[in-house]
């Protein structure tokens, strides 16, 4: 079964890594913003950032946090996380996505776990809830492949545990 997911990833630093990933096909994952549309989003201010965001999560079955050098750092990436939990009836996963290659053939360092910048209730970190999967290979095209083969069950899994 396709699944509709959102993809929440530091946009300038990863969009060519998180390009990749979009692009399996076990997945139908939201529209990245153009540039030029988000610019025009941004301009709107921070409530117009929220209600575009709030917007393309809604129908979305999960959320899949792609986890770069800088991702747990983002304002809005801590957004979509927090309101994706929040709402209860989605999936919530992470991805690392450091030793992918961007455009200029460059891995990166891995980034902090931005799960664990949230605590629950019941005094656990989101992290102790919700998984951050982290490809055992150094070479891009063997993490690609293994997120291929992997991710339709990681975001199953999400779903189920919500």
């Amino acid at each position: 079964m396709t699944r509709r997911v959102f993809f929440s990833f530091h946009y300038q630093r990863d969009a060519w890594r998180a390009s990749q990933v979009r692009n399996i096909g076990v997945i139908e994952g939201n529209a990245s913003a153009t540039d030029n549309k988000w610019e025009e989003v941004k301009r709107g201010g921070d409530a117009a950032i929220r209600r575009w965001i709030d917007e393309q999560l809604t129908g979305r079955s999960c959320t899949i946090v792609l986890v770069g050098a800088e991702t747990a750092d983002r304002q809005w990436v801590k957004y979509e996380i927090e309101k994706s939990w929040n709402d209860g009836n989605k999936g919530l996963l992470g991805i690392r996505i450091h030793r992918l290659l961007d455009h200029g053939r460059q891995s990166t360092i891995a980034g902090s776990n931005p799960f664990d910048q949230f605590t629950l209730k019941d005094g656990r970190k989101l992290s102790a809830a919700v998984k951050l999967y982290d490809p055992p290979y150094s070479s891009g095209a063997d993490v690609y492949a293994y997120i291929s083969q992997n991710i339709g069950q990681w975001i199953e899994t999400a779903i189920a545990n919500r």
